[in-house]
Formats: C-alpha cells, sequence, structure tokens
C-alpha cells in the first residue's frame, strides 16, 4: 500500500531541544538484496463477461527502487484497450478559494503537531517511546522536531526512512509508465475519484488542531512493521518485480496503514464532515468504473495494488461477487 499522508495531510489541510534517551545496543543491520535492471512484473489477472475483458495489472508499494518496469503483456493489451482505469482516490478539498488557502498552511502545518505542546515522550507509553528511541536514532538520527508530531506522523516519517534505507520506493512505479504507454497507444485514462468538500475550513482547522487522536493503534503497528516486515517487504518487492506470484501468494501481508487511516477518520470532526465514508466511496467507485469499462469495451486496462488484487474479500473478489469470471494468471 502507498503512504497514506496524502490524505492525512489533506485532512490537516483542508484549508489549506534535543532529548537524550539511553538507547539499547542496535544489531548489525545488513540491508536486503533487492533486484535493478529492467523487470517485467506480474502477469495479468482477467476479469470478463460476455465477450469483454478487464485486464488488471497488480502494482507494488514500496517497490525496489532501482528497477525499470517493462510488461510486453500491457503493451499489447493497450494495443487494444478501449480505456485504462488508473486507480481510485478520494480528494478532500475546502469551499474557500486558492489564496484564503495559503494563508491557513502555516495553521494547517501546526495541525501536525500534538496539542499543547506535547512531546512523543508525553503522550506514548514508556515501553512504545523506547522502541520508537531506537529506531528513530537508526532512521532518523538528530531530529527534534519530530519529537513534536503527534504519532500518527512521527510513524509515517519514519516509516519512509526506513524503507529508504531498504532500497525501496514509497511511489508506485507502474502508474506514470502506464500513463506514458496509454498515450502512445492513444487510449484514454481515467482516475475512479471521489471528493469531499469540508465546509468552514477555518473553524474545522481550529478543531483539528486541538483534538487529540486515537492514534496509538496506527503508531504501535508502524513500530511492529518496521521491527519485522522490513525483510518481508523487500522479499515481496522482488518477488512482484520478477512476478513471482507463488512467493507473493505465500509471504504474508502486514499493513499499518487501516489503522492509520481510521485514526483521522474515526473522530468526531471527519464524521461531521462526511469523511469516515471516503474508503467505502472509493472502493464503489472503482467497482463502478471497472463495470463501465467491461459493458463499454471488448478490452480495457486497470491498475490495482497487489495485496487488493489477492485479498479474499478484495475489489476482484467484488466483481465476482457481482457476477464476473476471475482468472488469476498461471504461476
Amino acid at each position: 500500500m502507498r503512504s497514506i499522508a496524502p490524505l492525512l495531510f489533506a485532512l490537516a489541510a483542508f484549508a489549506p531541544t534535543a532529548i537524550a534517551t539511553p538507547v539499547a545496543p542496535e544489531p548489525r543491520e545488513l540491508a536486503p538484496v533487492m533486484v535493478s535492471g529492467v523487470q517485467p512484473g506480474p502477469k495479468l489477472w482477467k476479469v470478463s463477461r460476455d465477450g469483454h475483458v478487464l485486464w488488471v495489472l497488480g502494482t507494488m508499494t514500496p517497490a525496489p527502487k532501482r528497477i525499470e518496469w517493462q510488461s510486453r503483456e500491457t503493451g499489447r493489451v493497450l494495443d487494444d484497450a478501449g480505456v485504462v482505469l488508473l486507480g481510485a482516490r478520494a480528494t478532500v478539498g475546502a469551499d474557500i478559494g486558492l489564496l484564503r488557502g495559503m494563508l491557513l498552511l502555516p495553521k494547517a502545518l501546526k495541525a501536525r503537531n500534538n496539542p499543547d505542546g506535547a512531546t512523543l515522550r508525553e503522550v506514548l507509553p514508556a515501553a512504545t517511546y523506547a522502541r520508537w528511541a531506537v529506531l528513530r536514532a537508526r532512521y532518523l538520527g538528530n531530529d527534534d522536531d519530530i519529537e513534536k508530531r503527534r504519532p500518527l506522523f512521527a510513524a509515517q516519517e519514519l516509516y519512509s526512512a526506513a524503507i529508504r534505507r531498504a532500497g525501496l520506493d514509497e511511489e508506485n512505479q507502474v502508474a506514470p509508465a502506464v500513463k506514458k504507454l496509454a498515450r502512445r497507444f492513444d487510449v484514454p485514462v481515467e482516475i475512479a475519484e471521489v471528493e469531499a468538500t469540508v465546509t468552514e475550513p477555518k473553524a474545522a482547522l481550529k478543531a483539528f488542531s486541538g483534538t487529540a487522536l486515537d492514534d496509538l493503534a496506527c503508531f504501535e503497528r508502524t513500530l511492529d512493521r518496521i521491527e519485522t516486515d522490513v525483510a518481508q517487504m523487500a522479499a515481496r518487492a522482488n518477488a512482484w518485480a520478477i512476478g513471482d506470484l507463488a512467493t507473493l501468494r505465500a509471504l504474508p501481508f502486514t499493513d499499518h496503514g487501516p489503522a492509520c487511516l481510521a485514526a483521522v477518520l474515526d473522530t468526531a470532526l471527519a464524521r461531521e464532515q462526511g469523511l469516515d465514508a471516503l474508503p467505502d466511496r472509493v472502493r464503489t467507485a472503482w467497482l463502478d468504473a471497472a463495470e463501465k469499462a467491461l459493458a463499454a469495451h471488448p478490452q480495457s486496462l486497470a491498475l490495482l495494488p497487489m495485496a487488493e488484487i489477492l485479498k479474499p474479500d478484495g475489489y476482484l473478489a467484488a466483481l465476482a461477487a457481482r457476477g464476473y469470471a476471475v482468472e488469476a494468471p498461471a504461476d
């Protein structure tokens, strides 16, 4: 899963002293060996009904940083595709002009910090803070400002630093390449998008700045993932790059993202603005867009995160429940 930071910062910006901590001796860290060069990624899933086919390409984030994705199979599909469904997303806007949004930006940035100037040492349980201190020293060094961050945002910065150290890339490498290929084949590109508008953004931003988030679960799951899952992330990324579906199925997939998203969307403020419904709305928008593509075109292409493809209750399972035939590629 890609970083949830864009949505979290959109919510925070919808208007638009060193701490000495004893640290345990650090074990020697061996960087995982990552694949590099031109790689094909996985083969395509097939969703079909009444002779129309939607080919689905699984994406992976994080992915190996030093690869160049190239897929002849995807090129052959695009040569005869009617549309490319690039993904799904939610956008959070505000009922204000650009200038007013720029004037509110400093307040939005301040909203990333704990209310009342509290530090992570003060808001976290002692055992959790001790784990954080070890990982912070390893991946972030002497970044004093991060001690003022809400646990949610501190965890995201730590996660980004850890995967960079492992030779992984947080960006979706496939989407820009597919978009470029679609232009070459003159195939229209669509994104299933839902929008939410925050009313009275000044008041909402002020309320968010003073609201304590229930983000301890997000923080601890992020620490869990960094402590135990970096090697697994690297193995998944390598397997995805070379198209090793059997290994992808065998490797357990853990994700701190839902807990972190819930920390924001389960607040009273988010519920008042209707933001808590965004994940379900995004899912419905993608499924509706996929059905539209299948009805309108003999052949089309869609991108989905690999984790979503492999989930028993993921998007492809939902299409199967709507009566479409779903076929995985051969291992």
